[in-house]
């Protein structure tokens, strides 16, 4: 009777795991990937890049709500956010209308990713920047700016009818310069029409018109009015648009009392949404708005945990709050319909917060995490 020597077993058996082992060899490109990849082409500098970033379907809520809910991914913008087509649009406005020339001034009064915005898009066009902010607002926010080439001035947080305040500070600083201009994102409506030239065809092709409803919470007002704007008009207004509203905003009682302003109180803690005022930006548009929601903080903090959890995406409060917002008018829609919302950025400048239980605790909002999902919060 044959016996195989023990070493050609083991050869045998060697062979065979490295064959289990082998790696597949790779596929052909699909036609998709070379499709894409030829109408991308080669961005010109960095302001070629911004822009055209794709639209997400959050499979966990879909499934839950019925419906088809989708996130514009904003956070792969070369800034890391929504704001840098506002910021290279206020720059490309200054320059076709004359007001800044090669070596000039950009001046803004900013908390957040505006600032950042218009720092890359300086940078990229030579341009110097001067950013007015709160200083109520983190160091580390502060040193990224002037890491990125910016002079940043922390002032007192004041209300906008003081004349202190950063945003008319930094008015009256380009005012004082040649060859500057203050870029006044809040009530410049070229920050309006970045999103009806881009943002939102953008969302329109992707879908192929098949879209029911967009919404999305608002600072400047020039995301929600632009995007509003252009899917009412490509749609004959079949497109519904929500405004989606953090506390201590005013908006969402204007359109609930049908335009009474009231006093602003109460905070959030998502940064750079919510309003005191309708601005410029938001006022050509805001009566083609089909509603409103509130969504409170601690729907936001829950679906920042959830969207990491479920999604798998590292999302901040404001782009957690859209989410809640599309879901909420999902389940007011029904099953079957397209709803379209914006991932305004990551979580990437807010997580020494967003998951510090210490500063959860500070917030009250230590509750509002699913146990399951306490997890995640890994610092103190």
């Amino acid at each position: 009777m044959f016996r195989p020597r023990p070493s050609a077993v083991r050869t045998f058996a060697t062979c065979t795991r490295r064959l289990a082992n082998a790696p597949l060899p790779p596929a052909e490109p699909t036609p998709y990937l070379i499709n894409l990849s030829k109408s991308q082409g080669v961005a010109q500098g960095l302001t070629g890049a911004i822009g055209y970033t794709p639209l997400i379907r959050l499979n966990h809520l879909s499934a839950q709500t019925g419906c088809e809910i989708l996130g514009k991914a904003e956070f792969m913008n070369p800034g890391g956010s929504i704001k840098d087509r506002a910021a290279l649009y206020v720059v490309k406005d200054a320059e076709e209308r004359g007001l800044l020339r090669p070596g000039g001034t950009v001046v803004e009064g900013t908390a957040g990713n505006t600032g950042i915005g218009l720092a890359h898009v300086c940078r990229s066009r030579g341009y110097k920047l001067v950013i007015y902010m709160p200083d109520t607002q983190s160091q580390g926010k502060i040193d990224l700016l002037r890491l990125l080439g910016a002079e940043v001035y922390p002032v007192p947080a004041v209300a906008f009818e003081n004349p202190q305040n950063y945003n008319h500070q930094a008015k009256r600083h380009a005012e004082r310069l040649d060859n500057a201009v203050w870029t006044n994102q809040f009530d410049n409506t070229a920050n309006r029409r970045a999103h009806i030239e881009t943002t939102g065809p953008e969302i329109w092709y992707q879908t192929e018109g098949k879209v029911d409803a967009f919404t999305c919470a608002t600072g400047t007002g020039g995301t929600l009015a632009g995007i509003t704007r252009y899917l009412k008009d490509k749609s004959s207004g079949k497109v519904k648009s929500f405004l989606a509203d953090p506390p201590g905003s005013v908006l969402h009682s204007y359109l609930q009392s049908g335009g009474k302003l009231i006093e602003r109180s109460g905070s959030s803690i998502t940064e750079g949404i919510g309003q005191g005022r309708v601005t410029d930006n938001l006022a050509p548009d805001v009566e083609l708005l089909d509603g409103s929601l509130h969504i409170s903080d601690e729907k936001s903090i829950e679906m920042v945990y959830r969207c990491l959890d479920e999604e798998g995406l590292y999302l901040g409060a404001s782009s957690a709050l859209n989410v809640v917002a599309a879901k909420e008018v999902a389940e007011k829609l029904g099953k079957g319909h397209t709803v379209v919302t914006v991932l305004c950025d990551g979580a990437y400048r807010y997580a020494d917060r967003l998951f510090s239980k210490k500063w959860l605790e500070s917030k009250n909002l230590l509750g509002a995490v699913p146990e399951n999902l306490k997890k995640y919060i890994v610092l103190p």
